[in-house]
Order: C-alpha cells, then structure tokens, then sequence
C-alpha cells in the first residue's frame, strides 16, 4: 500500500478499537500447526486496500491498563457506502487467549479494556475464537451494563492468512458497523449477520455460516448495498444512567447437564452435591421435559437441591422454541422449584445465572425472578395482544419527513406534552431520523429551551453517543451554549465529549496552553481539572448562565432554530439560515433515511 501522507478527506471519520484476543482469524501455519500471529494490524490489515485507503494516519491513543496510555499506529478503511471513513486501532492481548479455555478472567479483561477506553472510541471489535464465542458476547451483554455504544465480536473458521477465509468479510463488516451504526448492544457478527450476542449458538464447526439465533431474528444483514439495520429489534438504554462494568461472573459454581433417556437420579445427585455450587444449567427434552424417575425420585432429588438453596434452570435442548409446563414432566419440575428458562440459549442461560449470582445483596427469590425477566434481550418477552382505537388527539403523520418536522417544531418550542404525543404514535423510527445535517432529535434538544425535553428524549433510549456532520455530540453543543442543566442531565446518562470536541472544548473554556487530554483531563490556573467534568465546568463558567442554570443568550438564539452554528462548531453569533435542512424557525427537514 502506497504512503499518501495524512491525505486530507471530505468525510467524516468514525473511531475504532479492535481488541485481538486470539482465535483462528489472527494465526499463520508452522511446523507445530496454527499458531497465534503477532503484529495482526501491520500483516494481515495494512496491506489489504479495504482495510487501509494508504493516508498513514497519526497513531491513537489506547488505555492499556488503568495508568499506562500508549500511541499505537492506526489506519483508516477508504469511504464506506455511508460515505464515512472508519479510522481504527488495534490493542494485543500481552497473553492470546485460548477461545476453548477461556473463563470469567478472560471477560472481565476484555471488559475492563472497553470500560478504559470507553470514551476514546465510537465502537469496539472484540476478535476471538469461534468455540466459545457464543459464551463470550452473551456474559459480556450481561457484564456491560447501560452500554451506548457498539460492541461487536466476531472470528472466523479460517485464518486471514489462508487462501480461502472468512476472516476479511467477517472483519470488515464488524469494523464498518461499528462505526457507522450506534447500536449500544453486545452483538456477534458472522457471515454477513449481525446478532445479539446473547442470541446466538455455534452450529458448525466447518461452515463459514457457523452461528445461529435461532429465536430472535438477526439485528443487522450486510450486503452489497451496504447493512440494513433491524430498528425495531435494537435495544437501547431506557435508565438515566452512566456505563459501568459488572468485573466478576461466578461461574465457578454454576454447572451444566444435558438430559439423556435412562439418565439415573444418582447421577444427577452427584453433580448436584458437587462443594459449593449455586447453580445448575439442566438442558432438557423438547418444551422442556425430564424423567421423573421411578416414583418420582428424579424430582425428589431436583426438589431437595432446590430446598438447599441451588438454583436450577430449565433450557430446551432444541435450538429454537422455549420451555413451558405445557406437559406433565415439565410441570413436575416447576412444582419441584425449578426455573423455566423459556427461549434462554445454553450459552446465555449459563452466564446470566453467573452474573446474577455474582451481584451483591440478591436473595434467591431475586435472582429466579429475575432469571425469568428479560435484563439484555437475552429471551423473548412474551405480550398479548390488544387492540385500541387511536384517540382524537392523537396524531396521524403519513410519512417520515413531515414527522420529524413535527417532533422538531415541538422540541425547540420546548413543547414536552407534543413531543411525547408524537414519540407514542411514532411508526417511523423518529429516534434514529437526522435532518440534512445528521441532528438527531436530541441534538435539537441538547439547545432547547426545556430539560423536561431532553429527559424524555432520554428515558426512551434517544442516544447521546451519536455525531452529527460535524462530528458534534448533543453533549458539546450542549457545553457550548453554557446550559448546565441540560450538560448535566446528558452527563448523567453516560454522554461523553469525543475526543476531537475536547480540543474545542479547551478552547472555548480559554485554557490554552494547559492540557486538555483524550480523558479530558486539565489545568486552569494551576488547579487540576479531572475529567471530563473538568473539561465542561470550565467552559460553563467561561460561557456564562442566566444564574438559574440556564443558558444564555446565545443558548436562546441556538435554540430557536440557529443550531447551524453550534452543529457546525463554528462558534459565530449570527444567524446561519441554512439550506433544505433546519429553518430559521427551528424545523427540521429530512434529506435522506437516517442510517444510525
């Protein structure tokens, strides 16, 4: 690949971390067989022109352990059909994990990784081994908890090396959704299929279509035109609340047992007994049916277990469907006490029971309530159905455009009543929509007049993640017009400055010459700044309120429909009236389909 010097680019650049942990995608033949290949990014990216457009980006920066931040070289992919640029790194384990060994340690490092550098990347690529990648993003989907941003795992079944690979589709197709699609869930991409991670199950061991959800159709499907993106399946924070990581699974104590014909109760019993288990998988027939045993002493002995404190859950050994006490066996186990685990997979059946077993003050009764509660998509909640007759009030909007205009109309008037209106009979994926200079609606409420806006924005999982043409936050332009209140609610919910509006950020808050770095961390008057909080509160207070917490004027100008200036960065106080997109009276137009 030809050395294009920082080649400059029209499109916008999203930003990557791929954390390699092992598996068969990173391996080279030797006379031992295949064995883990160091340097992955330089030998089997570089040189491949999908993975690398030749502009020899600067390096970036990558936390590789609470205190240690190292410049690794980076590479950009060439402009996706979303006419984006994906700019990545990619962070080595100093130990490659062997996928068919790995357990709880090796999660919580690949979590810990993601917790560390949370705020450097729009998206993260976790490559791994195909054996146990299935367990992986399912314990990972419950470890990563109000997670807003994408993280995918993907593998393949032949290395990057070979002749014939997977490797190069499976990578590229992660890489590119991650940094187009802020789908904040753990998911498993594989064979041009993206998955919810707690989902899918391995079903081949040969095949390049080697994964499968069988009860939950596939979030995402890549083609030649690009991925079209399942919305309605996408599930999204609905909690004001930051990103954190649950660091220990137990799964040292939780056990799993197929069922088979003629299976004796003793043999049960053993594992039942086995020092200190808290918990056992038991995979059984059909809708989820086991011997009772001769006079019922297969039950006696779940029914004790029970009794001891050992909590047991009920999965089909089939692939698709879910348990139900529809026959007698079956109801005979829940009557023993035993968890119906409805269309739980093995794989997420056993790394809930461990997470929930590792949270602290949970009771029994807790954790098998909540075993049967959907926590990260992982079963499928069953509904009834219901019809109702729309009221007179509530509104029919025929098509995309004319209700993302309504929606923008009643965000900056500050109209909380029309907004919820218009979210309850939205069947246009409003969340999602972007005016002709990619805002969402939450960027629009970011410079709004009223938090009651934002808030309900927020509860019904608007993202603070995404960026608009401009590469803007809702958080930076909401730092930018000084409302405090606003920038604290956004805080609140895990928003975060990308690290290209820090530099802004710095700017604008008058501390140059002291350093504002990638964590947002600085100095203003010889007086430490942590964090990004510092970051903010000194441009808040450079900018100014009304003394209520609210902004200024220039907030008040943004916010009734001048939000060019702030989506665009560029800081002017007049009037921007800008062309087929948000008016002067603050409504939104659409130009296009939003695509994340």
């Amino acid at each position: 690949m030809p050395d294009m010097g920082n080649m400059a680019t029209q499109y916008p650049e999203a930003r990557v971390l791929i954390i390699m942990t092992g598996g068969t995608i990173c391996m080279k033949s030797s006379p031992e067989g295949l064995v883990p290949a160091r340097g992955f990014l330089k030998e089997g990216m570089a040189p491949r022109p999908s993975f690398n457009d030749g502009s020899n980006p600067d390096p970036l920066p990558v936390m590789i352990d609470d205190n240690t931040k190292e410049y690794l070289p980076s590479l950009r992919t060439p402009p996706s059909t979303y006419s984006r640029h994906v700019r990545y790194t990619l962070h080595e384990f100093p130990i490659l994990l062997d996928s068919s060994s790995i357990s709880s340690a090796g999660w919580t490092q690949i979590a810990l990784t993601i917790k560390r550098n949370y705020s450097l990347f729009d998206g993260f690529v976790v490559l791994h081994g195909t054996d146990s990648l299935a367990y992986s993003s399912s314990a990972l989907s419950f470890m990563l908890s109000h997670l807003g941003k994408p993280v995918i795992l993907t593998g393949s079944q032949a290395s990057i090396f070979a002749l014939q690979s997977d490797a190069t589709d499976n990578l590229l197709g992660s890489l590119i959704i991650a940094g187009t699609f802020m789908i904040p869930e753990v998911c498993l991409f594989f064979h041009h299929r993206l998955y919810r991670g707690n989902r899918c199950t391995k079903i081949s061991a040969t095949s390049f279509d080697a994964f499968a959800s069988p009860n939950c159709e596939p979030l995402a499907k890549s083609s030649a035109l690009g991925a079209e993106v399942n919305w309605n399946l996408i599930r999204r924070p609905r909690t004001i609340a930051r990103f954190d990581v649950q660091t220990n699974l137990d799964t040292a104590h939780v056990a799993c047992l197929r069922i088979f014909p003629g299976i004796k109760p003793e043999m049960l019993d053993s594992v039942l007994h086995v020092p200190n288990l808290r918990g056992l998988i038991l995979e059984t027939f059909g809708a989820g049916n086991a011997p009772t045993g001769e006079d019922g002493s297969m039950t006696r002995v779940i029914k004790s277990a029970v009794e001891r404190g050992i909590v047991i859950v009920n999965v089909s050994q089939c692939q698709s469907g879910f348990v139900s006490p529809l026959y007698a066996p079956g109801a005979a186990l829940g009557q023993a006490g035993v968890v119906f685990g409805h269309d739980l997979t093995t794989e997420a059946a056993l790394t809930k029971l461990s997470y929930l077993l590792a949270l602290p003050g949970l009771s029994y009764e807790d954790i098998t309530t909540q075993m049967q509660l959907s926590l990260r998509g992982e079963m499928t909640e069953l509904s009834s159905t219901t019809f109702s007759h729309p009221g007179s009030d509530t509104p029919v909007i025929a098509n995309h455009q004319t209700a993302f205009t309504a929606l923008g109309h009643a965000i900056t008037k500050g109209d909380v009543e029309a907004v919820v209106m218009l979210l309850d009979a939205d069947s246009h994926g409003l969340l999602n929509a972007k005016d002709y200079a990619e805002n969402t609606a939450l960027h629009l409420a970011a410079v709004g007049p009223d938090s009651k806006v934002l808030r309900e924005l927020l509860k019904r999982g608007a993202s603070v993640h995404v960026r608009n043409l401009a590469g803007n936050t809702p958080l930076y332009l909401a730092v930018k017009v000084g409302n405090s209140e606003i920038v604290r609610l956004l805080e609140e919910s895990g928003a975060l400055l990308h690290v290209e509006e820090l530099e802004r950020v710095k700017r604008l808050g008058g501390v140059d010459g002291h350093e504002v770095d990638e964590q947002g961390v600085g100095e203003v008057d010889g007086q430490a700044v942590g964090g990004q909080e510092g970051a903010i509160e000194q441009v808040l207070g450079t900018l100014g309120t009304n003394g209520d917490g609210h902004a200024g004027d220039h907030a008040n100008g943004l916010a009734n429909g001048h939000l060019s200036d702030a989506a665009n960065g560029n800081g002017h106080g007049h009037v921007v009236t800008p062309p087929n997109g948000l008016a002067a009276n603050g409504h939104a137009h659409l130009n296009g389909t939003a695509t994340s």
